[in-house]
């Protein structure tokens, strides 16, 4: 296969990866905002969103995870220099600096794998970004309720 064809392929897991994850996002955020309100107490709403939102962005790393890894080892689209071992550990440690646009440098993708973390910070950036502004219109909806529920000006 010539160095064409690779990033083609690359281009598509990438592609692939960033669908799925977003489709899990999506869902999830659908799923919240028709239940946190009905069948959650007040009191505990937000926090079950920023739990929920939590959870959501772990599963998107370890599905970007799971694309470096079939990338590296499954289709040999090159390889992140500075693993020791490459297991899924590793894999879930590099996606999730790539994710939160970290980058401590540690770690550098090399080849055409490079194609999914280019999409996996651009990605990870808007998720991350639509998962606060959901939060900010949850807190919007919930949090004047803990106020009148509880008579008083206090956080609890």
């Amino acid at each position: 296969m010539n160095e064409h064809a690779y990033h083609l392929l690359a281009l598509a897991i990438s592609v692939s990866v960033v669908t799925v994850c977003v489709i899990l996002h999506y869902e999830t955020l659908r799923f919240l905002g028709r239940t946190v309100s009905i069948h959650v107490h007040k009191r505990i709403g937000v926090l079950v969103v920023m739990l929920s939102l939590l959870l959501a962005h772990v599963l998107e790393i370890m599905i970007f995870a799971l694309g470096y890894m079939l990338m590296q080892k499954g289709a040999g689209l090159g390889h992140i220099t500075g693993m020791d071992e490459g297991n899924f550990f590793d894999f879930v440690y590099f996606s999730s600096v790539v994710y939160t646009t970290v980058g401590f440098g540690d770690l550098l993708p090399v080849g055409a794998i490079r194609m999914l973390s280019a999409a996996e910070g651009l990605a990870g950036l808007a998720l991350i970004t639509w998962s606060a502004s959901f939060t900010f219109l949850a807190m919007q909806r919930l949090w004047p309720h803990l106020l009148t529920q509880s008579g008083r000006n206090s956080e609890d």
